[in-house]
């Protein structure tokens, strides 16, 4: 597939380089980590260079949460100093997000792309609606519930970003909200959880791909792609600034509108890569 590496090297950076500018100003338009965004960005990149599509979006997926690690650990460490991170939050899903994460990749190794298409358009279609037509007085309760379905929160936080690509952020944050909790100690939150669910997916991608390996990228390991983490990470990182900057020029109403648009139209690509 990959027979001549040194081209195919040259034309993955390009494309990379390209998809980490695009890829960090909307980051830094919408205010978010970018695992949303960067999946579909790298979906188009490795179609286009010829990966299979029977391991292209696993690639993207565990892609994704390598090249987000390094975002959450900032955020968190920001978030931490200010004192908004729910502690007890943190405490009570971490482990049952990593175990999420561990499921998801073992899912991963052997489950077809179909799968990971739809759970991305579902999820990514219920967090639009919630962003189109949500109000701040949407809430299943004052508080959060009891300790078991807290480990079933958790739990499905971390399956959820292992099979979409994402740190959970916009998982967490409409489940906090939901239950009372202030946006911004849910954001906060959500950057605490991030942090071992993409360490954890990381880890579990580069394992699940490697029965794979020779339909890879050059410079993978499993299902992570080195090059698009060394390349998109510190670039995307750096456009960002740029898209925060019109962020600021727009009011929020009208980010949460075109944040909610480019999720639909995400999770239509991916269903209409299902029948065509």
């Amino acid at each position: 597939m990959f027979g001549v590496p040194a081209g195919e090297l040259m034309w993955l950076a390009v494309a990379i380089v390209v998809g980490g500018v695009v890829t960090g100003i909307l980051a830094g338009l919408f205010g978010i980590g970018g695992g949303a965004i960067i999946v579909p960005v790298l979906y188009e990149i490795f179609r286009v260079l010829g990966v299979p599509e029977e391991v292209r979006m696993q690639l993207c997926i565990g892609t994704s949460l390598a090249i987000i690690v390094p975002t959450t650990v900032r955020s968190y460490k920001a978030h931490q100093a200010r004192g908004a991170v729910l502690r007890g939050v943190v405490r009570a899903w971490a482990l049952p997000a990593v175990l999420g994460v561990a499921a998801g990749s073992v899912i991963a190794a052997f489950a077809p792309p179909a799968v990971f298409k739809i759970v991305f358009a579902v999820m990514a279609g219920l967090i639009a609606f919630k962003l189109l037509f949500g109000r701040d007085s949407w809430k299943f309760a004052d508080d959060f519930p009891g300790a078991i379905a807290m480990i079933g929160y958790g739990f499905l936080v971390g399956l959820s970003s292992a099979l979409m690509g994402v740190s959970g952020g916009s998982i967490s944050n409409m489940i906090q909200t939901l239950h009372g909790k202030p946006m911004l100690n849910a954001v906060a939150t959500s950057a605490g959880l991030g942090v071992p669910i993409a360490v954890a997916g990381t880890i579990g991608y580069m394992l699940a791909g490697l029965r794979y390996q020779s339909l890879m990228p050059p410079l993978s390991i499993g299902f992570v792609s080195l090059v698009a983490v060394a390349l998109m990470a510190p670039i995307s990182s750096f456009t960002a600034g740029y898209g925060a900057r019109l962020a600021h020029a727009m009011p929020k109403r009208r980010l949460e509108i075109a944040f909610g648009l480019f999720l639909l139209t995400a999770s239509a690509r991916f269903v209409l890569s299902l029948v065509w």
